[in-house]
């Protein structure tokens, strides 16, 4: 089967919950495990680490595979959703899987698929343990899907579990507490492999510990071990109260990306302990060239440089109350707004954080789950935002940069699909 044709296979005769929802997904490892069991169990054939939370395990997935790359190891990369085309998901060594294989996959898979209806999740998660497995890699870097106790990836035995952090996201499905959702991620906590908290939230604290308690594991709190320091453009890092390591030219120097190195490291420092042969060098130039190696996208982005336009992927309250602290961080005369979000998401209390002395463009990606841009405008406007509804993200961009002038800035975001859409990525 060619690649454009295994691919629209997927899109359509599987349910994806990017494109339609909840509806989409399952609730319970059966499909996967079948899927994985009549592939010959791919998933045992690796060492992997696990990563999951609300916000920065990405990120964090993005630094920990370059780090592993740099210190000469095989390293395998699976996150999602993908941006511009369905191979990011899937690298080795940042080289995406080939077209050839996810073809041959399909083909492969297709016969399976009268016994069980997967999701189109499902089936990518069974397509990259099957590609790593044949492969040979050394280790895997798996980035959770949706929450952590009962996504597809889950069935994974890693060497350490990585939390990044907790924040309200997808309540519907992963409960309306922190406790419910850090209830949900904790799964991914398995019995006698370590487990790194990035960081330490007493509201859920205790959520990760009952749960480590209970699988005889030890767990950590990276931001109790490991300290960051600013200094002259660059950060020391203190371990045990002590300067370990400094970290020259990091590549994306926001708030929000830097506050999740601490669990980046102890993760990296569980794998040394565990055998992986990684050396402070290795760190330093695998965090310094994190997004050559891995070809992470859409975290804070320049996508153009007068006027000054970036964009960036954060979709919740609390991701957006982050690249909103960035935003101020910049100067510029006038702000443009580039904005589209999902119809199933709760927008009111983020478009109440949103700067009201913007100019907004609404707009809306090119998926059923879309909200139309001109009820996102109507909502808006409610809260005291005001703006023009163009639906089409590339043309809704290019309007904000005619109207804007040098030294107006840019921000296009609201949704991981808004940027996907952009053209210039």
């Amino acid at each position: 089967m060619k690649f454009n044709e295994a691919v629209d296979f997927l899109y359509s005769q599987l349910p994806m919950f990017q494109r339609q929802g909840a509806v989409a997904l399952k609730k319970d490892l059966s499909n996967t495990i079948f899927l994985l069991a009549k592939l010959g169990n791919p998933h045992f054939k690796f060492k992997a680490v696990h990563i999951a939370g609300t916000n920065g395990k990405g990120s964090s997935a993005h630094f920990i595979a370059s780090i592993l790359q740099s210190a000469g190891y095989n390293a395998g990369l699976y996150t999602s959703p993908h941006l511009k085309s369905f191979t990011e998901r899937i690298k080795i060594n940042g080289k995406e899987v080939s077209e050839d294989f996810v073809g041959e996959f399909v083909e492969r898979v297709k016969p399976l698929l009268s016994k069980i209806s997967p999701s189109f999740f499902e089936m990518t998660v069974a397509m990259a343990f099957d590609y790593f497995a044949r492969k040979k890699i050394d280790i895997a870097v798996v980035e959770v899907g949706l929450g952590g106790r009962l996504d597809s990836t889950n069935v994974l035995i890693p060497e350490v579990s990585l939390i990044t952090n907790i924040s309200y996201d997808h309540t519907d499905l992963l409960g309306n507490t922190l406790e419910q959702i850090a209830f949900e991620k904790a799964g991914i906590i398995k019995n006698s492999r370590p487990v790194v908290i990035g960081k330490r939230q007493e509201e859920v604290a205790h959520v990760f510990s009952i749960k480590a308690k209970s699988e005889s594991t030890r767990i950590y709190f990276a931001s109790d071990e490991i300290k960051l320091k600013p200094l002259n453009g660059a950060y020391q890092i203190f371990r045990s109260g002590k300067i370990w390591i400094e970290l020259m030219n990091v590549p994306i120097v926001t708030d929000y990306i830097i506050e999740n190195l601490p669990g980046v490291l102890q993760t990296i420092i569980l794998l040394r302990q565990r055998g992986f042969i990684i050396t402070d060098e290795a760190i330093k130039e695998g965090i310094r060239e994190m997004v050559f190696k891995t070809g992470l996208k859409g975290r804070w982005q320049k996508i153009n440089d007068k006027p000054l336009a970036i964009c960036d992927v954060a979709h919740n309250l609390d991701g957006i109350l982050k690249v909103l602290k960035e935003i101020r961080k910049i100067k510029y005369n006038k702000l443009l707004m580039v904005w589209g979000c999902v119809k199933d998401k709760d927008i009111e209390p983020i478009l109440a954080v949103l700067p009201k002395n913007a100019s907004y463009y609404f707009c809306q990606p090119d998926i059923p789950r879309a909200m139309d841009a001109s009820l996102l405008r109507e909502k808006a406007e409610n809260v005291g935002l005001t703006g023009v509804a163009i639906p089409n993200v590339e043309k809704a961009f290019q309007r904000a940069v005619r109207d804007a002038s040098e030294d107006d800035f840019i921000f296009v975001g609201g949704s991981t699909f808004v940027v996907a859409e952009l053209e210039n990525l």
